[in-house]
C-alpha cells in the first residue's frame, strides 16, 4: 500500500536534489470502518518517511469529510495528537491543522511539541491578515472562521463553485473599500443589529457616513448570538462579538438599544438611506393544537433551548423522549444538543433527507451523529397535530403518535417586517431608499444577509455618495 508513495517520493528526490525540501502530506486517521488507523499510517511511513523533510499530518476521507474539513463541533486544535505520534515516530518537523483560529490554541500546541508548523486554510479566508493582527497584538480584531463550512467548503465541494465566506463578505477584492470615502454628507440609519444589520451600520461609518443603527433589543448580534450560547454552537458567537468591537470602534456609528423603530422616529435623523435588517422568526404554521401548546408551555421552539440552555444543561436528560419536529438546520442543532446527553431523540422531517440544505460537512457530521446515538428518524413524514405530550404525524400513509417529555417545533423561520411598509410610505416619496436585507428580506444563511448587508455600499454609489 505504500509503494506508490515511495515511487513518487523517490522519483520527485531524483528531479530536485538533495537540498530542496519536500512536505509529504498523509492522512493519518481515514475514520472509516475498514480505513487507515493512526496506528496503519505509522506503520505504512516506514516506507516513504525518508524522503520527506516535513509530513503534514492531515485526517479523513471523501466519506468522512467532517474530519478532512473539520465540522464545527470538533474542538479547536483537534487534529494535534496525530501529528505528535507522528513527530515522536520518525522525528521529522511536522504540521498539524485542524480547527485553528485562535493565536493561544496555536501557541500551545508548539509549546507542547505537538507540532513544529500550524497550518491553516479557513481563518486565512475568514481573515486573511491573521498573522499580521497577531505579530503585532491585535488579536482581539481578528475575524475568526467560525466553521460553518458554508462558503469555502460548501461552494467548492459541493456546488463546484468560487470560494466566499460567511464571514468575510470581500473574499475577492480584499478590504480596499476601507480606503473610500463619501464626497459628500451621508445619512445611513440601519434598523436591527443582527449580522446583516451590523455588517451594514459597520460598513457606512467605515466609509465616512454618519451612521445610525437601531436595536429594538439589549443586545446586538442577532440570532447567530442568540444560538452562539449552544454549548455545540459557540464558534457562531465569534462573529456578532467581532462586528460588535468593530462597531464600538467607528466613532462615526451611534447605537440606539432598547427602541423601536418607528418612521417617526427615523426621520429625526434626516436620513438618506434606511436599511431595514429587522430579521426573522420562528415559523409557526396553522396546524391543529400546535400555538395553544406553545403558549402553555409544553412545546418548545429553538429560541427556548438557546435562551435557557444553562437549564438544560443542568438537566439529566438520559432517557428522557425528545421529539424533534422539523429536520432542517435549525432541527437538527437540537438534536445535536440532545443526543450526546443520552436523551431518547427522534426527529420528523416532511422532505426525503435531513439538512437537505446544508453543506456537505455539516449534513455528513449530523447523519454520523444520528448513527452514533440512534436517534429515531422519520423522513416523509408531516406533523398533524400537537398534543400536550405527543405529536401526531403521517409516516407511511400511517398515522403515528410520538410521546415526548420535550417537544420541539423546528419548522424553519418567516421573515419579521414590522416596520417595512411604513417606513417604504414615508421615506419613498421623499426619494430615500429604503433597503431591506437579509432575513427580514428573505429568510436563509448567515452569508447571504452579511453580503447584503456589504451591498450598502452599491447604495451609495447608486445615489453618488462615493
Amino acid at each position: 500500500r505504500a509503494r506508490f508513495a515511495r515511487l513518487v517520493l523517490e522519483a520527485v528526490r531524483k528531479e530536485v536534489g538533495a537540498q530542496f525540501p519536500i512536505i509529504v502530506r498523509i492522512s493519518a486517521d481515514e475514520f472509516l470502518e475498514g480505513g487507515n488507523t493512526l496506528e496503519d499510517t505509522l506503520k505504512l511511513l516506514e516506507y516513504f518517511h525518508a524522503e520527506a523533510d516535513i509530513i503534514d499530518v492531515s485526517c479523513g476521507l471523501v466519506d468522512s469529510i467532517q474530519y478532512q474539513i473539520d465540522a464545527n463541533y470538533l474542538p479547536d486544535g483537534w487534529r494535534s495528537y496525530m501529528a505528535k505520534a507522528v513527530k515522536e515516530a520518525y522525528a521529522k518537523p511536522v504540521i498539524t491543522t485542524g480547527n485553528i483560529r485562535d493565536p493561544k490554541v496555536a501557541e500551545d500546541i508548539l509549546e507542547r511539541g505537538d507540532a513544529d508548523l500550524i497550518g491553516m486554510g479557513r481563518q486565512m479566508i475568514a481573515d486573511p491578515s491573521w498573522t499580521n493582527k497577531v505579530h503585532y497584538g491585535k488579536e482581539d480584531t481578528i475575524r475568526k472562521c467560525i466553521s460553518c463550512n458554508i462558503g469555502c467548503s460548501g461552494h467548492r465541494i459541493g456546488l463546484n463553485r468560487p470560494i466566499r465566506c460567511s464571514v468575510n463578505p470581500s473574499v475577492n477584492e480584499g478590504e480596499e473599500y476601507r480606503s473610500w470615502k463619501v464626497k459628500k454628507p451621508c445619512n445611513v440609519v440601519v434598523i436591527g443589529g443582527g449580522t446583516a444589520g451590523l455588517e451594514a451600520a459597520c460598513t457606512a461609518a467605515e466609509v465616512g457616513c454618519s451612521t445610525v443603527l437601531i436595536e429594538k433589543t439589549n443586545q446586538l448580534g442577532g440570532l447567530a448570538r442568540r444560538v452562539g450560547s449552544m454549548p455545540n454552537k459557540k464558534r457562531l458567537g465569534y462573529f456578532p462579538a467581532y462586528q460588535e468591537k468593530r462597531a464600538m470602534a467607528l466613532k462615526n456609528l451611534f447605537i440606539c438599544k432598547n427602541v423601536e423603530a418607528t418612521a417617526e422616529f427615523v426621520d429625526g435623523f434626516k436620513p438618506d438611506i434606511v436599511v431595514n435588517a429587522t430579521g426573522s422568526n420562528a415559523l409557526l404554521p396553522d396546524i391543529k393544537g400546535l400555538k395553544e401548546n406553545l403558549e402553555k408551555g409544553n412545546v418548545s421552539t429553538i429560541f427556548d433551548l438557546v435562551d435557557n440552555v444553562k437549564s438544560y444543561e443542568q438537566t439529566d436528560l438520559a432517557g428522557k423522549k425528545v421529539v424533534v419536529i422539523g429536520g432542517g438546520n435549525v432541527g437538527l442543532d437540537v438534536v445535536e444538543f440532545f443526543a450526546p446527553r443520552k436523551a431518547d431523540v427522534t426527529i420528523v422531517e416532511k422532505k426525503p433527507h435531513f439538512g437537505e440544505d446544508l453543506d456537505l460537512i455539516t449534513r455528513t457530521g449530523a447523519n454520523e451523529l444520528m448513527e452514533k446515538y440512534k436517534v429515531t428518524q422519520y423522513p416523509n413524514a408531516n406533523l398533524l397535530e400537537v398534543k400536550e405530550k405527543s405529536f401526531i404525524v403521517r409516516h407511511d400513509y400511517k398515522d403515528l403518535e410520538l410521546d415526548f417529555d420535550y417537544g420541539f417545533i423546528c419548522l424553519g423561520m418567516q421573515s419579521a417586517t414590522p416596520a417595512l411598509q411604513a417606513l417604504y410610505d414615508h421615506f419613498v416619496d421623499e426619494g430615500i431608499e429604503v433597503l431591506n436585507i437579509g432575513d427580514s428580506a428573505k429568510t436563509r444563511r448567515m452569508i447571504e444577509g452579511v453580503k447584503e448587508g456589504r451591498d450598502i455600499l452599491i447604495a451609495l454609489e447608486r445615489h453618488h455618495f462615493l
